[in-house]
């Protein structure tokens, strides 16, 4: 793995996110259902960890590596047509498989399912759980002396959960250095801005008060996305990367607008989110 990304790279990993984006709203409009906002906030991170940081291998158990692969929790589970998106980019399955997204029978369900779908580690979608499922991946890996890394990607509405700080405690108590957390720090949740639901207030603060190594970064620029893994990868304690994001991140009408945490656009409101995204 190169320590520094070039200009060429990050253009065509912006090029990627494009894509991606239009591929998420897609599959939202041809279901009618799903999350857009927390999907597009996240898309860049994804696209930067599965296409140049983290080892994992579409072909799964059929690799002889499989078993040494890196982990990947979606714990906002809702987000999952961000997830679907970049795995159908990896290679995971046919991208025209995304159209099934949320249909009944379809292997795409509404929140990653491992039972239907190879490559999903864990069911989620009960937000504050995914860490605490990390926090064991990662002892485990550790246990059977697995040089691997586990990856949990969480909401900045999901951490006003108790679970999670027992689980940042559990971790640093373990020294748990395989272990990388995202929070995907857009400022807004199903009801609005999460500082008036319950307050996170510093988040950086709060993970370095347990013993965890912290990073903040712009959540959309994919050079500072880069450098924070790769610093997150030789960090020795837990690391939590702070990725300050827009929720809706690349539509106009719905960057910062917590009305699109769950609402599938109208054909007008694709047409001219996709004519954005072009």
């Amino acid at each position: 793995m190169i320590d520094q990304i070039s200009e060429l790279e990050i253009k065509d990993i912006e090029e990627v996110s494009k894509k991606l984006r239009k591929n998420i709203l897609m599959m939202i409009h041809n279901a009618q259902s799903g999350h857009p906002g927390g999907s597009l906030s996240c898309i860049d991170i994804l696209n930067v960890l599965f296409t140049k940081c983290m080892k994992h291998y579409p072909e799964c158990e059929l690799n002889p590596k499989y078993k040494n692969r890196d982990r990947f929790i979606l714990s906002k589970g809702h987000a999952s047509a961000a997830l679907y998106a970049i795995m159908a980019h990896c290679g995971y399955f046919k991208e025209e498989d995304l159209l099934t997204f949320r249909k009944f029978g379809s292997k795409l369900q509404g929140h990653p399912c491992s039972k239907v779908l190879k490559g999903i580690e864990i069911s989620t979608g009960s937000l504050g759980q995914g860490l605490s499922i990390g926090c064991g991946m990662a002892l485990g890996l550790k246990l059977d002396k697995i040089d691997s890394k586990v990856y949990v990607y969480m909401g900045d509405g999901e951490i006003e959960e108790g679970s999670v700080w027992e689980a940042v405690m559990n971790a640093a108590h373990n020294n748990l250095d395989n272990l990388i957390a995202f929070v995907d720090r857009n400022k807004l949740q199903i009801d609005g801005s999460t500082e008036k639901v319950k307050s996170v207030g510093n988040v950086k603060a709060k993970f370095e008060a347990f013993g965890w190594d912290t990073i903040e970064i712009n959540g959309h620029n994919i050079t500072e996305i880069y450098n924070a893994i790769i610093k997150a990868k030789s960090s020795s304690k837990p690391c939590a990367i702070i990725a300050n994001t827009i929720k809706g991140k690349g539509v106009s009408f719905m960057e910062n607008n917590a009305g699109w945490h769950g609402k599938a656009p109208n054909d007008e409101e694709l047409k001219k989110a996709l004519d954005e995204l072009n």
